[in-house]
Order: structure tokens, then sequence, then C-alpha cells
């Protein structure tokens, strides 16, 4: 087995994460794209089914269940992912998370904002609870990145 030099490493290292750096960016393209394709097919099917039904499919029921079919497909999705583009992908999610703490502040703030109508008391609660499940989402995302990262690192002999 032949011994790399650690500038070789390091050009290695630095081209495999350049590769998995244009993997995760492709991803991300691929997923917005598949986004904007499932919200234009939801928009339409939702009007074909308003328009066959006579508006007998309640909105909030037709929604619930792209949501609940947006879950099973994001699991499968997830699962799915080899490990080697599991770091840049968690890192796009805690990125995606960030933007939704600066919205749950917004939310959260409503009231210090607005003193005349103290805003509502349903988006400031809403907007906590969002606060809280983002903030465990991105700590939580940094803990399996370190462990990912972890197992890359040589192992010391005693």
């Amino acid at each position: 087995m032949e011994t790399m030099t650690p500038e070789q490493a390091a050009a290695a290292a630095q081209a495999a994460a350049e590769t998995a750096k244009s993997a995760a960016d492709k991803a991300v393209e691929a997923a917005t794209a598949a986004q904007g394709f499932a919200d234009q097919a939801a928009e339409a099917v939702g009007g074909a089914v308003h328009a066959a039904t006579g508006g007998m499919i309640d909105p909030f029921v037709f929604r619930l269940s792209i949501f609940v079919l947006a879950i099973f497909i994001g699991y499968y999705v997830v699962w799915s992912v080899t490990p080697a583009l599991h770091t840049p992908l968690m890192s796009v999610t805690n990125a995606i998370s960030s933007v939704i703490v600066v919205g749950a502040l917004l939310a959260v703030g409503v009231g210090a904002v607005d003193a005349v109508s103290g805003g509502s008391w349903w988006s400031r609660a809403l907007g906590f609870i969002a606060l809280v499940l983002a903030s465990v989402n991105i700590f939580g995302g940094f803990l399996v990145t370190q462990r990912m990262l972890a197992m890359y690192k040589k192992k010391e002999r005693a």
C-alpha cells in the first residue's frame, strides 16, 4: 500500500470536498425543481378536484393529504441518501433551519414590534414552537455532522 504525503492527502481531501459540494448543489437544484413541480401539480389537482366535486372536498383536507404524502416521500428519499452525501446535505439542512429560526424569531417578536395590537397569541405560540424545533434540528445536525466527520479521523494507537 502506497503512503501519501500530507500535501497529497490534502489535495485528495480537497477534491473529495469539491465533488461532494457539486453533488450537494445538484441535489439542491433537483429538490428545488421537484418542489416547484409538486406545487404546480398540487394546485392543478386541487383545482380539478374542486371542480369535479363541486367544492365538496375541503381545501384543508386536500392540503393535509398532500402534506402526509410529502412526509412519506421525504422519509424514503432521505433514507436512500448515500453516507458520502450525508454531511453536505446536513449542511444544507442546517442552513434551511437557520432561515426558519429567523422567521420564528420574527413571529415570536410580533408583540414587541406591534405594541398597539399586541400581535396574535397564536402567532407567538407557533413561532416559539418553530423556534424550539428548528434550534433542536440545527443542534442535532451539528452533532450528527461532527460524528460523521469523526469516522474519517485516524484512530490513535495506544
